[in-house]
Order: structure tokens, then sequence, then C-alpha cells
């Protein structure tokens, strides 16, 4: 996974809220390989009943804006791959589906949770042209001369900030794992 430190540069804004995750890619995609990418399928329904919709299967800037309870919904893995190979890094929004927030840690999408009045106030400045800061190290949001705080679970601010995924974590532990194996095999040959 790609580090996230600092991201910077124009908002897409969903103004929706309880986007679940079958709207951020509808089912009958999810039988595709993944090799190939997710991005063509992102909000796929919505694009082709709304051609102004914000979002498509590239170009997208770094950072999405959404109504509350975004990425409701089933437990889609498909849904932050559809973000992700879009381009989307982040999603600010006023709440996110538990297990949403969960597979957007392991696969490298920052969620940010702010009030609704906060998230209202970034909609209304990247309609108007404002390009979004979201400093991850400093747990930061900022439009023009505002800024807004957010709060994230350290664990997962340390495996966004350092790009690791569920393997990533396991061979940061390497030494401990070979070590323990060494010394479980010592201490019980008939196990190895």
């Amino acid at each position: 996974m790609t580090p996230i430190t600092v991201l910077a540069g124009p908002a897409a804004v969903v103004d929706r809220a309880n986007v679940d995750t079958d709207q951020i890619i509808p089912a009958r995609f999810l039988r595709k390989p993944r090799s190939a990418g997710y991005n063509n399928f992102l909000f796929h329904d919505l694009r082709t009943t709304d051609p102004d919709f914000p979002l498509g299967p590239s170009g997208n800037p770094p950072i999405l804006l959404a109504g509350a309870n975004f990425g409701c919904g089933s437990s889609r893995e498909g849904a932050v791959y559809a973000l992700a190979d879009a381009g989307v890094h982040c999603v600010i929004a006023p709440g996110f589906g538990d297990i949403f927030v969960g597979n957007a840690s392991k696969n490298g999408l920052l969620t940010v949770a702010l009030p609704d009045e906060d998230v209202a106030a970034l909609m209304a400045a990247a309609r108007s042209g404002l390009p979004l800061n979201v400093d991850l190290p400093a747990q930061e949001v900022r439009a023009g001369n505002r800024s807004y705080r957010f709060e994230i679970d350290p664990f997962r601010k340390r495996r966004l900030a350092e790009g690791l995924d569920d393997i990533g974590l396991t061979l940061a532990h390497e030494a401990e794992i070979a070590a323990y194996e060494a010394t479980h095999l010592a201490a019980c040959p008939w196990a190895g």
C-alpha cells in the first residue's frame, strides 16, 4: 500500500446520505477479476442515470466529500477497491458504515468522520473550487483559512501512514515470529 501522510487537491462532492456499498460498486461486477481494476464500476448505476455525477472511472480528485452513513450496507471490499482504483485516497463524511471503515484502512483508503456542519462547509469550499488539504499526522483537514480536526484510531493511523496491509503488518514482526518458531520447535520437536 502507498503510505498516506498529506493529501492535497480538489475534492469531489457526492452530497447523498446512506450511499451503500451496492451503489459504490453494484454486486454484479464483483465477479470480475480485480487485476483489471474496479474503477470502471465505481458508482456505475448512478453515473449512467446522472450524466453530471462527479466521479468517473478515472481522473478523479484524491478526496471525496460525502453524506452521512457512507459505505453502509453489506461488507463489500470491492467498494473500497473501486474508490482506490479510481484514484480516491480519502473520503470525508459525517459517518460511515462500520465495516466500510475497517475495509478502507486495510486497503489504504483514509476515512475521516466530521460533524455535519463541517462537512457542509467543506462541500461549499470544494464546490467553489477551493482545494482541500488532509493532513493525517496532524489529524486535520484544511480548506483556505479554516481547519477541522478529526479523530482516528491510532492503529488505523499507523497502518495508513506507513502503508501497511495485513501482510506488511505480519512481516513487520518477522524476526519475532522466527524467534518464537525456533523456541517452540526446540520445546516441542514433535510439532515440527
